[in-house]
């Protein structure tokens, strides 16, 4: 690929993974994919002329090209995990023609992958299974932000919300949305996870495990609650993901500069070590390196807050940090409210309290290196729960999450099987209001939904008691025309 603007639609960016995939998975699945030499290679690298091949003294022999600087081959135990239908592992699409170089500096052998705007780093640690993974991206001369982890078909079992089988289920929706013989739906847009919900996502044998650990994705967008793609498997082959910036239903601009590690880790089919995970993961070695952008733990600081006054215990409260250059978050402790966010680069950052994902509260917090910048308690009074109301269908959360089919249409599409009834009218006194009302509104599918209640005189007689409605000539309410959300909406963006 040339380095000038490249316009990924959803499909050619994370789409291709799907698409092509039978005629040529053959290929890639053909033969043992047992290696002989993988297990006994001491630390270090060698060049086979068309890669570097890295082993890191322990399991794992890795390959990297050096003309593209994708990732084409992860033999783990002498068996081979990496690439189907001709494809291997890259940053976005693959950056095509790069310049790709490595050292070795004691422990650590690292691998540098330059293509534009996109600097692709990859390192591997003497006696461990994993690789370590940063991506800096300087300007948008690409669209999207991820890196893909392809995996060879038939090495793990083909499961999940997000898998699916093109010989037996049926395209419904964008090429991308499946839907099985028994009327459930699978696609790659439905792990159902937001980001502060994992640390990993990954395969598993029972004996052998393969999984992606996200970095902290301070230089992603979104914030904690967005949704995005994980990880999708078939009968041609699998991906996992880390997604950084999508450029669909993203909830603000993108931002650049380094990011990661992020980490592919081959366990004994276990989950990856909780020492891998961002908020625990030690990246000291990572200093002397020379990755550009890296800010080691001297350069970042810390915000500590006492606790949060006027929270709801019936709803967990999330701290996030935000500005143009980085994002960060922290989980409010139950009954307290207190929080504490570590590894933040220097800056100001505008503070948000979020009351599920509902925004409650604002502030400024300025964050320098090296330093703490301790918060007394915090008062919320941005909650509109907190309003005296006639009557109300759920709670404000910032997710229609108490409504009929909420939960599952982080995972499923609104035609599955398992989806309650999209149509029908609520009374309100009726009991299950909110259960009754769906989480979403199609113009061509459930409009026109009435909610039904008693107008007492006593209500009516309150000033500003009925406010929002307003009558046609005929005496019928004048329906609002809502905004029909794409089906994809439930599934990704936030």
């Amino acid at each position: 690929m040339s380095t000038h603007k490249k316009h990924l639609t959803r499909r050619r960016v994370l789409g291709a993974s799907a698409i092509g995939v039978a005629a040529t998975g053959a290929a890639v699945a053909g033969g043992t994919g047992l290696l002989s030499s993988a297990s006994a290679a001491a630390f270090g690298y060698t060049d086979d002329g068309s890669n570097y091949v890295i082993s890191t003294g322990s399991s794992l022999i890795v390959k990297v090209s050096k003309s593209t600087g994708d990732i084409t081959s992860l033999a783990y135990k002498g068996k081979e995990y990496e690439g189907y239908g001709g494809m291997h592992s890259h940053v976005e699409s693959g950056l095509g023609a790069s310049t790709v170089t490595i050292k070795q500096s004691g422990s650590t052998i690292l691998v540098r992958v330059a293509h534009g705007g996109i600097t692709q780093w990859y390192a591997a640690r003497s006696g461990e299974n994993n690789v370590y993974l940063w991506t800096n991206k300087a300007d948008a001369s690409f669209t999207a932000t991820r890196y893909i982890v392809r995996v060879k078909p038939g090495v793990f079992p083909n499961s999940g919300s997000d898998a699916w089988d093109s010989t037996t289920d049926t395209i419904i929706e964008a090429g991308d949305v499946w839907k099985h013989p028994d009327g459930t739906t699978r696609s790659k847009h439905y792990s159902g996870k937001r980001t502060i919900d994992y640390d990993h996502v990954g395969f598993t044998t029972g004996s052998v495990g393969l999984y992606l650990v996200r970095s902290n994705h301070e230089k992603a967008s979104g914030g904690p609650f967005y949704r995005s793609l994980l990880r999708h498997s078939n009968e041609g082959g699998a991906g996992l993901y880390e997604i950084l910036h999508y450029n669909e239903a993203q909830t603000e601009p993108e931002r650049f500069g380094l990011q990661g590690p992020f980490v592919v880790a081959f366990t004994d089919g276990g989950t990856p070590s909780p020492s891998l995970f961002a908020a625990n993961l030690d990246t000291s070695w990572a200093d002397s390196l020379g990755i550009t952008g890296w800010v080691g733990k001297a350069g970042r600081g810390k915000v500590a807050g006492v606790g949060l006054k006027g929270m709801d215990a019936n709803y967990p409260y999330t701290v996030t940090f935000s500005n143009t250059d980085a994002q960060y978050w922290a989980k409010a402790a139950a009954g307290t409210g207190a929080f504490s966010c570590k590894g933040m680069l220097p800056g100001t950052y505008t503070l948000t309290v979020f009351k599920g994902e509902l925004a409650v509260h604002s502030q400024s917090v300025a964050v320098s290196a090296g330093g703490t910048t301790s918060l007394h308690t915090l008062s919320i009074t941005g909650d509109p729960s907190t309003a005296t109301a006639i009557w109300r269908l759920g709670n404000w959360d910032g997710t229609p999450g108490e409504f009929k089919n909420a939960g599952l249409m982080t995972y499923a599409h609104p035609s599955d099987t398992r989806a309650a009834k999209w149509t029908g009218n609520v009374t309100i006194g009726g009991g299950g209001e909110a259960a009754s009302f769906p989480a979403y509104i199609w113009k061509d599918v459930n409009n026109g939904v009435l909610v039904y209640f008693k107008l007492t005189a006593a209500t009516a007689a309150i000033p500003g008691g009925v406010r929002g409605v307003r009558w046609s000539r005929r005496g019928g309410p004048r329906r609002l025309r809502p905004r029909c959300p794409s089906p994809g909406r439930s599934t990704r963006g936030r």
